[in-house]
């Protein structure tokens, strides 16, 4: 599980940082987008990177207890 849950923080945060920058982009009329700019000559590949970011969000939702350390033990607030 330790594996599953490190692919998907990077999934994650790679996810995180294209959408962040794909907005500052916006501000300037340019196209930030990094997965694209990658992978936009094959977009089967683009899609699947985008589906495997959202699963990874969700599956980070459903296990974050389970791992994250400001909630273990019960002294911990609960994060939202």
């Amino acid at each position: 599980m330790k594996s599953t849950h490190f692919i998907a923080s990077l999934l994650v945060w790679i996810g995180g940082i294209n959408w962040g920058l794909f907005g500052l982009g916006s501000f300037f009329d340019s196209n930030w987008n990094v997965v694209n700019q990658l992978l936009g000559s094959w977009a089967a590949v683009e899609w699947i990177v985008y589906i495997l970011v959202g699963v990874s969000a969700i599956y980070l939702v459903v296990t974050h207890k389970a791992h994250c350390r400001a909630c273990e033990g019960s002294d911990a607030a609960p994060v939202m």
